[in-house]
């Protein structure tokens, strides 16, 4: 077994200054996003090296146990309640390997302050759950369609070196997976906590849009600039 996920890597130039780990939904994989990259025209951005990671195939007891790429287990219980508490073993067992896949960048010579953590729905919830708590200043959190897993234990978990992080979160209005009252709690939650929330509301679904897509370009522009 490899040391690391298996990913799917796509840099916009030579030599990469940046990167941005971008982490997929429930039951797709790193091939998921990876088109997106030259629909972001980041042409006027520094290199970026865009790492896709495939979640882990576990079973997953929603869908009767089907095993499949999930960066956490999801039971019916979860789609019912208003805060959906996430699997936190899974959660954190993932948020080991993105931490791997971090040190990997910084081996690589990518200044942690250059990194990004992003994420759709479940890979969303990894991304906020490990880039708050990660010890060295990231460049910025992406989370889409998503929710802050675990939030109980964020007071005693949230690294100081991230408090100021930058923090791009996005819904959709219409989001029938994800209801949009289950971000806006995230949201709140993550505001009371002094996270300066950059919040994107769209009328979607569970999903992405163009308008988002031009919002995600011109946000990471900015941070890894």
């Amino acid at each position: 077994m490899s040391e690391y996920l298996e990913t799917i890597e796509i840099e916009t130039a030579p030599n990469p200054t940046a990167t941005v780990i971008w982490m997929h939904g429930l039951g797709a994989d790193g091939n998921d996003f990876a088109p997106m990259v030259p629909e972001l025209r980041l042409g006027s951005a520094p290199a970026i090296r865009f790492v896709f990671p495939h979640a882990p195939m576990i079973p997953v007891t929603i869908n009767n146990g089907y095993v499949m790429r999930a960066w956490y287990d999801i039971s019916y219980g979860d789609l019912e309640g208003k805060s959906r508490q996430a699997d936190e073993k899974g959660v954190r067992a993932s948020q080991a390997e993105i931490e791997k896949l971090i040190a990997r960048e910084v081996a690589r010579g990518i200044r942690a302050n250059k990194i990004v953590i992003a994420g759709f729905s479940q890979g969303g919830a990894i991304a906020l759950h490990t880039g708050l708590r990660h010890a060295a200043p990231l460049a910025g959190i992406m989370a889409l369609s998503t929710y802050l897993p675990a939030p109980h234990t964020l007071p005693a978990e949230a690294a100081p070196a991230n408090r100021d992080i930058a923090l791009f979160y996005a819904h959709g209005s219409d989001d029938q997976v994800i209801p949009i009252a289950m971000a806006e709690t995230s949201r709140q939650t993550l505001s009371a906590a002094g996270y300066a929330v950059d919040w994107h509301e769209y009328p979607m679904q569970h999903s992405v849009c163009l308008e988002e897509i031009g919002d995600i370009s011109a946000w990471l522009q900015t941070v890894l600039r």
